[in-house]
């Protein structure tokens, strides 16, 4: 990831899930503004009304209301939106789950680490990443 600051979203309806992202985000020592959100409704609501403007968007997959799927769809649908990453960020690894958030449009499939280091390197990993590179989907699930 480049020395400036990157906007993130990420919905989930998982408050420890919330709470590690935060504290992996802030150990990063401001290469990260994050915006937690408790679902896919309420991600959808802040994507509505800008600002601030996502430059990634981690999304879980398993939540009440509007699922992962569903907002996935919606941003994808949205014009201004299009171009940011997604990243489905999910305790699910079938398969089933995988090729569905790639045919509607993620750029990524990660499952969530279980421990605290490897979630932190796969946040670092994300981030460091260059989408803009047009880089291949060969990863795009990566457990």
């Amino acid at each position: 990831m480049k020395n400036l600051s990157i906007t993130i979203f990420y919905a989930d309806d998982d408050p420890d899930d919330l709470e590690i992202f935060r504290d992996v985000v802030d150990s990063l020592e401001g290469r990260a503004q994050l915006y937690t959100y408790d679902g896919g409704q309420e991600l959808i609501q802040a994507l509505s009304n800008p600002p601030p403007i996502p430059e990634l968007v981690f999304l879980d997959l398993n939540m009440p209301g509007k699922d992962g799927f569903q907002a996935l769809a919606e941003i994808r649908k949205n014009s201004k939106f299009k171009q940011v990453p997604v990243i489905v960020f999910s305790t699910s690894d079938d398969r089933v789950s995988v090729e569905r958030s790639r045919h509607l449009g993620a750029n990524f499939y990660l499952r969530k680490p279980t421990c605290y280091q490897n979630f932190k390197k796969t946040i670092k990993n994300v981030l460091d990443l260059d989408f803009n590179a047009n880089q291949s989907q060969s990863g795009f699930f990566i457990s």
